[in-house]
């Protein structure tokens, strides 16, 4: 394996993780954008008790 080789698959590996990263970061804001209010509310609540983080 020459060098240029080396280092063409290790940029392209690169690329996929921060594609993934930058498609999830879209997604969440597109949906928390487009849900109402309370059931973000009621989502977080709900994460809290389940993770024993007490929140009230």
């Amino acid at each position: 394996m020459t060098t240029k080789t080396l280092n063409a698959s290790v940029a392209g590996s690169a690329i996929l993780p921060a594609l993934f990263a930058v498609v999830l970061g879209l997604g969440i804001i597109t949906l928390a954008g487009h849900v109402q209010a309370s059931a973000l509310h009621d989502a977080a609540h709900d994460v809290r008790h389940a993770t024993g983080f007490p929140c009230h």
